[in-house]
């Protein structure tokens, strides 16, 4: 059996943003086994909780109890074939500290922009394109931040993830 593609999502702490995208995109996902995902944060906590704001926009039957968050280190972003990230900032971020890892490392809406261009592909071979011809990374593309910004805030970031890991789970997901 072939490796899952492996699929770590990254925001700032790993309490809100990021743990909703490794969630939700488990559960979009369902039972394949092509596909792994996981999360961290650029500034990550060690084993906090998910935000409990963030946590009640899962759906009911997405379970968050066992989740841990997790600073973002050399070790893990070699460990995975794809890195979303919340925010182009945090993109930024991780190709500074680590500039060959740039065919691998997107902004969750650069990629969900550009999967479209890319029709037929999924899964590596999607992951490989991406790579090969990337559109810009943009503001425009960023997850808002919805951390002590209230129940609002918090509904509107998840429907954003939502919507954006719509186009990009069914397309990495290859099985």
């Amino acid at each position: 059996m072939t490796e899952p593609l492996r699929v770590l999502f990254v925001c700032t702490a790993n309490i809100c943003r990021s743990p909703h995208m490794e969630l939700t995109a488990r559960a979009l996902a369902g039972d394949s086994r092509s596909v792994a995902f996981s999360s961290a944060g650029t500034q990550g906590f060690s084993a906090h909780p998910m935000d409990e704001e963030m946590a009640r926009t899962l759906p009911a039957e997405v379970a968050h109890g066992e989740f841990r968050s997790r600073p973002l280190d050399k070790a893990i972003l070699d460990g995975v074939d794809l890195v979303l990230t919340a925010e182009s900032s945090h993109r930024a971020r991780i190709l500074e500290e680590h500039p060959a890892l740039l065919r691998k490392v997107f902004s969750l809406g650069q990629f969900a922009a550009a999967v479209p261009n890319h029709p037929g592909l999924r899964g590596r071979e999607l992951v490989q394109a991406m790579g090969m011809r990337r559109t810009p990374a943009l503001v425009e593309h960023d997850v808002d931040d919805p951390y002590r910004r209230g129940t609002e805030a918090a509904q509107a970031t998840a429907g954003t993830i939502s919507t954006m890991l719509s186009v990009i789970v069914p397309a990495l997901v290859d099985d």
